[in-house]
């Protein structure tokens, strides 16, 4: 499971997504999916400097666990289907076999285990460390009027 803050309704970008298709303009198709990459694009750093700031007695590398969480780190644009939306989306099937539950694990609420290192025979237990939900809840408002602006913007267009 990751992490996943969505910016606007499924059912509005179904609905111009629809419009869309009928129309045969792969250029204004193309403009609105870059269009609303582009307002959720501005909080990836925000995310990814957030689980820079995840306490570690090791020092932050590109392959340690911070540093795959933040690598996996992205923005996702769906205009169709049932989860139409844009998200930032920390994407566990972006990190090696072991660790695909760690967005949810390091965000959740409740103590996990792991081994030391792959060690199997050494386990430990981890609480806990936010980092997603504190750090874009507060965006939360100032997204969705951004890509309701963007909404509107290409719905002129297509009339």
């Amino acid at each position: 499971m990751a992490a996943r803050l969505t910016l606007r309704t499924g059912e509005d970008l179904r609905r111009i997504s629809r419009q869309l298709r009928r129309m045969d303009d792969p250029e204004i198709k193309k403009r609105f999916r870059s269009e609303l990459r582009k307002v959720a694009q501005p909080y990836v750093p925000i995310v990814r400097a957030s689980i820079h700031r995840i306490p570690s007695k090791r020092p932050y590398t590109a392959t340690g666990l911070r540093g795959q969480l933040a690598k996996a780190t992205r923005v996702e644009v769906r205009t169709v289907g049932k989860d139409a939306g844009v998200a930032i989306r920390v994407d566990g099937r972006k990190l090696p076999d072991r660790m695909k539950a760690l967005p949810k694990n390091m965000e959740g609420t409740k103590r996990w285990r792991h081994p030391v290192f792959g060690n199997r025979e050494v386990w430990v237990n981890q609480p806990p460390h936010p980092y997603f939900f504190h750090v874009v809840r507060p965006l939360g408002v100032a997204s969705r009027v951004a890509a309701a602006r963007v909404v509107d913007s290409i719905t002129r267009d297509i009339r």
